[in-house]
């Protein structure tokens, strides 16, 4: 295949072309993310990439001899043109790597996406963005769903942008609690952003930013999860791992927060309970023990939690919400406030009335 000579000095042209180009090379078989960024970052651009000869092609590393000839297919330009047509109509936008919009954290990445597809508001990622992975099993128990929603919904309250997956279990717990704290939460999906999965988010995922890697009308498969974490790492000054198995999903996203740099924290379980395994593992090797979003602050040096506006409340009232400023159990909380049980007991239904505390699994927490 004869190709036109690479110009002497890249030539951008408009930014709708190289997202094209950018595209493209998404679409080209045997190119995945890492020989993508490769080839952008050899000749400037994509749109460069796709005019080199092959002779120049040859000298990108990475890139096997099946790959080169693919390199400008005339059948992946269609695709790409398709798929931007189709998303200017479902109202998505797609982002290209270099362009603007494309967060600047994942710089951190060797592998970043040659392309990202957003629907709903888009945040400024910078390099070190104010913004945590919050991250665990699916099978939550119900101490750390609890926990899960007080510190996402804090971290929300002192404007930290709370990431996370979308999947069952503590995910779902850490967007719902962001988005009722009033904050913003970005889903990074292992679907399409038209393609949500579980389909009892749907409702949630339109209170969310839905981030994704995968073309419009990609159903999820297994394979796409472990590597949209490198994501939810990256986009992240650092992750929370509440609770997942030695071998989860839980634990690649720690590993990939440590290899951009970031900061791993990890809540303490239960010995014994498979899913504390990986948080005691992290905590072993180093991660910062975390039983409060004020952990967090205090070792980003992001400030303060700010406490949600309250109703006035009755002195009783008020002194057993503030102590629940981590789940605790009936005993518990009656040694922090120093009241009578049957006090303590009568205040928490009142707050339970109220909507402003709930009970789950034996352990209270605000709502």
């Amino acid at each position: 295949m004869t190709r036109p000579a690479s110009p002497s000095a890249p030539d951008p042209g408009s930014a709708t072309d190289e997202l094209l180009a950018l595209l493209t090379l998404r679409f080209t078989p045997q190119l995945g993310p890492r020989r993508t960024e490769n080839l952008r970052r050899h000749f400037g651009t994509a749109r460069a990439a796709l005019r080199a000869p092959l002779a120049e092609l040859r000298a990108v590393p990475g890139l096997e001899a099946r790959s080169l000839g693919a390199i400008g297919a005339p059948k992946a330009a269609e695709l790409a043109l398709a798929e931007l047509e189709k998303a200017v109509g479902a109202g998505v936008r797609v982002l290209g790597r270099g362009l603007d919009g494309y967060p600047e954290a994942l710089d951190a990445l060797g592998d970043p996406p040659a392309a990202l597809w957003v629907r709903g508001e888009w945040p400024e990622f910078p390099a070190v963005p104010r913004a945590l992975g919050v991250v665990g099993t699916r099978a939550v128990s119900p101490h750390a769903r609890a926990l899960t929603r007080q510190i996402a919904g804090d971290l929300a309250r002192a404007g930290v942008l709370v990431v996370s997956g979308l999947a069952r279990g503590v995910d779902t717990e850490a967007h719902s609690a962001a988005v009722e704290a009033g904050g913003p939460s970005v889903a990074v999906l292992g679907s399409a952003v038209d393609h949500i999965y579980p389909s009892e988010n749907v409702p949630l995922s339109r209170r969310l930013t839905l981030l994704s890697e995968y073309p419009l009308g990609t159903p999820p498969a297994q394979h796409h999860f472990p590597v949209r974490n490198r994501l939810i790492a990256a986009l992240s000054a650092g992750s929370l791992i509440v609770e997942g198995e030695l071998r989860s999903g839980s634990m690649i996203t720690a590993t990939h927060a440590l290899e951009c740099g970031r900061t791993v924290f990890a809540v303490p379980g239960r010995a014994g309970d498979p899913r504390a395994a990986g948080p005691h593992r992290l905590l072993r090797e180093g991660a910062v023990l975390t039983e409060s979003a004020q952990d967090i602050l205090d070792e980003l040096g992001w400030g303060v939690v700010h406490a949600a506006p309250l109703p006035d409340l009755p002195p009783e009232q008020a002194g057993v919400l503030a102590a629940l400023n981590v789940p605790s159990t009936l005993d518990d909380l009656q040694a922090r406030v120093c009241l009578p049980l049957p006090d303590v007991q009568s205040a928490l239904v009142m707050l339970q009335l109220l909507g402003l505390a709930e009970e789950t699994g034996g352990r209270w927490a605000r709502r």
